[in-house]
């Protein structure tokens, strides 16, 4: 069986010293890292610092980057500034992404496109809302999401999809099992409709108040192959709570 992929979102929380304190523990419990992959995304500002400290147990993410390379685009940060730091992931398309800044499926494309090419592994983000899932249009919402990144891709040997129900995500409710079960196994048959390389063994990873208490449940599902965990991330203890369950 295929490890599970665990990556810890700290959004816009943490500092240098929380961060060298996590690291510090996350590290010291380097036999139950190995049950799993373990991507941690500290905010923009500290991603030098968790290159430097994390080991070969720990890869590092960034939470964004942009769709344009260099240039005059002022507070944006370029795919291949993140390569150069000796990040390896990174975060696209997160729904806070697409809720409060705007983003559309066709800004979400773009940033897939320029951070696979400059060879950053993309952790693509998909997901409706409370009142789209109530209209029983919840299947349709997510995978057209997905269909829009599919359009224009050659290969898929680098990707990563999230299902993150949008109401789940810091309000403490968590899709059941069998609903997130549901929407992976979706995914997935998206995945391979699309014929591109790599679709069969793409992860998908669900997101949405994970924690220690739920993981195992969720990744006893079939098609669940590990978290993006958001609160859960911010404590050492916590986040190998969930890691412990893969």
């Amino acid at each position: 069986m295929a490890q599970k992929l665990i990556a810890g979102n700290w959004k816009s929380n943490g500092s240098l010293a929380d961060l060298d304190a996590f690291i510090n523990e996350i590290s010291a419990a380097a036999g139950l890292l190995s049950r799993a992959e373990v991507v941690l995304c500290p905010p923009f500002v500290y991603l030098q610092n968790a290159v430097s400290l994390c080991g070969g147990h720990l890869a590092v993410g960034a939470q964004n980057c942009s769709m344009q390379g260099a240039g005059a685009f002022t507070g944006e940060v370029a795919s291949e500034m993140l390569v150069d730091l000796g990040v390896q992931w990174v975060i696209v398309g997160h729904s806070e992404r697409r809720e409060l800044f705007g983003e559309s499926d066709a800004v979400v494309l773009e940033k897939v496109k320029r951070a696979l090419a400059s060879g950053l592994k993309v952790m693509l983000c998909v997901g409706e809302s409370l009142a789209q899932r109530e209209q029983g249009d919840a299947t349709r919402i997510v995978v057209k999401q997905l269909s829009v990144v599919l359009s224009e891709l050659t290969s898929l040997e680098s990707l990563v999809v999230a299902y993150e129900p949008v109401w789940a995500i810091g309000t403490g409710k968590t899709a059941s099992a069998g609903d997130a079960q549901e929407m992976h196994a979706a995914i997935k048959a998206e995945l391979l409709a699309s014929g591109l390389k790599g679709a069969s063994s793409v992860k998908v990873l669900y997101g949405g108040s994970v924690k220690g208490s739920n993981a195992a449940e969720l990744f006893a599902q079939k098609d669940i192959d590990g978290a993006l965990v958001g609160g859960a991330s911010l404590k050492a203890k916590d986040f190998l709570a969930i890691i412990a369950e893969s």
